[in-house]
């Protein structure tokens, strides 16, 4: 990857986490561990690899994203607010009366959402239904499924997975956030899944692994998917939960938090200089 590519990628991540911290303050606390260690595959999507368009979210033939993990909503939110499909200044109306930013994420009041999801494990047999519907339309756009991995607990997670695989859902990506931690404590202690590579090669997918964080090696990752051969696609995403801001990220329990008009003061200078620097 060229460098001025990487720093605009790693600038977009920065942008998108300074977005999803600003919806969270705005309402005072939020899922913000797992929405934050999902901005550098957002910023990968939206930065060049997925087709979308922003004039026209439901054009027929765009790429779609599924976040299945729906509590993370607000680092969508954000991705659609710096790329221009939401007014930035909406996200302080996150989970409001009347907001169109409801707390998981609703195909029918956010431009630029593809579909609803909140209830763990559903989002992955939509995802699965989205892709096998575009194929018998003859598109060839594809589907981006990003899952939890405290939410891979679901045996539906799994019974997508074998259906994708069975109906050779090639144009089908899952890109599983790996960070570790879940609602209430870590997901070894919980409910241990093992190897997901092996698991996920075990279920009929082409299946690599990256360091989720580094914007970089999940584009080049994407990069090389392609569509064709019969397989689905899976990226086990290697995240930090609260990626970004050491604070969040040295937090035992942050799946969920308050935001102090402190911290929030104090994080955003922190994204800022990470901003200024890349953007010389």
């Amino acid at each position: 990857m060229e460098a001025a590519k990487k720093k605009e990628l790693q600038a977009l991540a920065v942008k998108i986490r300074m977005a999803a911290l600003e919806a969270i303050h705005s309402l005072g606390s939020g899922h913000l561990g797992g929405a934050l260690s999902i901005c550098d595959v957002l910023a990968a999507l939206y930065g060049g690899e997925m087709r979308i368009n922003v004039d026209d979210p439901k054009w027929p033939e765009r790429d779609k994203l599924v976040c299945s993990k729906g509590h993370a909503g607000p680092a969508v939110y954000g991705t659609l607010a710096v790329k221009g499909f939401i007014p930035y200044e909406e996200l302080k109306t996150l989970n409001r009366p009347g907001t169109r930013l409801p707390s998981h994420c609703d195909r029918n009041k956010t431009p630029g959402v593809d579909m609803t999801t909140g209830s763990l494990g559903q989002g992955t047999s939509l995802a699965c239904g989205m892709a096998l519907g575009d194929k018998l339309k003859g598109r060839d756009s594809r589907v981006f499924l990003i899952v939890g991995d405290g939410e891979s607990n679901e045996g539906q997670v799994w019974e997508a997975m074998a259906f994708a695989s069975a109906k050779k859902l090639d144009n089908l990506v899952v890109l599983l956030d790996w960070n570790k931690r879940q609602l209430d404590g870590w997901t070894e202690d919980i409910y241990p899944m093992g190897d997901y590579v092996a698991k996920f090669e075990a279920f009929g997918f082409d299946t690599v692994k990256v360091d989720g964080n580094d914007v970089e090696a999940v584009a080049e990752a994407l990069a090389n998917i392609r569509q064709g051969g019969g397989r689905p696609h899976a990226v086990i995403l290697d995240t930090v939960k609260g990626a970004g801001i050491k604070e969040v990220e040295d937090t035992a329990m942050n799946h969920s938090l308050t935001v102090s008009d402190e911290q929030f003061e104090r994080w955003t200078a922190q994204l800022k200089a990470q901003l200024a620097e890349l953007e010389g």
